[in-house]
């Protein structure tokens, strides 16, 4: 999930919630949509591939 800060970065956060903190986990902040983006895909391809 991605988000645009007030600063004009964008936050990727996990999709699941982090049932210690009851939030989301904060995988990276970049300056571009696009980045945060290609990161996300990169994760998703990670934690969904077969092991």
């Amino acid at each position: 999930m991605i988000r645009k800060l007030a600063s004009g970065e964008y936050r990727l956060y996990a999709l699941k919630v982090d049932p210690k903190t009851g939030r989301r986990r904060n995988l990276g902040t970049y300056g571009l949509k696009e980045q945060a983006q290609q990161h996300e895909h990169d994760v998703q391809y990670f934690t969904r591939r077969q092991h």
